[in-house]
């Protein structure tokens, strides 16, 4: 659907001599080719792990996310290096043209935007939405914009809002590659309280300290943990299988899906 409005959207562009319509057709052409690929990444995340892939492919996702940013950025750039020109020495366009191509745009986005909501939450999903949405707002300052150059002939409109949405792209773009990076990156996922975590494993009966607590995301939605909990010495096997549920279930409440727990008799010399 976003390939044929983009082919829409390029003869619209020259007829209606608009750069906000042009700039969203390069913008388009590019949602294309990375909403196709962020889509089919994610049904790659959903196999399961094997002897490769020992957590699975949910990284594959986040990898969609990171290459669909990138070519959101990518778009964004040389939608400001079309538009600033034209804003100094502002050329006529076709208003009417502009508003009837915004009311295709907002339709096609629209359907776009609504098939994808309620989708799963990977940052690869919402890189995906993040495309959508910037369209849906675009076309709606084209058709804001259309009218008013209609009724007042300030072309400058035109490629003002071209500015305007790569702005807006980008300030959502950057923070989105952020919280990729920080996947990538294995840092500690933002939702999750370490301190309280520590506090609460730690008030475990039988438990008398932890180390090599290690937090990571998968894909922004899948959360992972190892640690090692030192316990009391002589504790029964019951007593030790106890710990690691109650251990499980601490860390399920503060969001991870996949707690791995390992336990250390107190005295006992850790090789890590």
């Amino acid at each position: 659907m976003n390939f044929f409005f983009t082919i829409i959207e390029l003869v619209g562009g020259v007829l209606t001599n608009s750069m906000a319509i042009m700039s969203d057709a390069v913008h388009d052409l590019g949602d294309t080719i990375a909403i196709g690929s962020a889509l089919w990444l994610e049904k790659v995340a959903e196999r399961k792990r094997d002897r490769n892939y020992t957590y699975g492919y949910r990284r594959f996702s986040t990898l969609g996310a990171l290459l669909t940013s990138i070519i959101l950025f990518a778009g964004s750039i040389l939608i400001l290096s079309e538009a600033i020109p034209r804003l100094l020495q502002p050329q006529e366009v076709m208003a009417k043209g502009m508003l009837w191509m915004a009311v295709l745009g907002i339709a096609f986005n629209g359907l776009a935007a609504w098939r994808l909501h309620g989708g799963n939450t990977s940052l690869n999903n919402r890189a995906v939405m993040v495309h959508v949405m910037a369209d849906v707002l675009g076309w709606v300052a084209v058709l804001i914009g259309s009218i008013v150059i209609h009724y007042t002939g300030w072309f400058w409109i035109d490629p003002l809002m071209s500015v305007g949405i790569a702005i807006f792209i980008l300030f959502h773009v950057i923070r989105n590659i952020r919280k990729i990076l920080s996947v990538f990156l294995q840092s500690v996922p933002a939702e999750i309280d370490r301190e309280d975590m520590e506090a609460d494993l730690t008030s475990l009966d039988g438990v008398r300290g932890l180390h090599d607590l290690h937090l990571w995301s998968l894909d922004g939605s899948y959360n992972v943990m190892s640690v090692h909990l030192v316990v009391h010495s002589g504790l029964s096997e019951k007593q030790q299988q106890n710990i690691r549920e109650q251990a499980v279930v601490v860390a399920k409440r503060f969001g991870v899906q996949h707690p791995t727990i390992a336990l250390e008799f107190d005295g006992e010399e850790c090789g890590w």
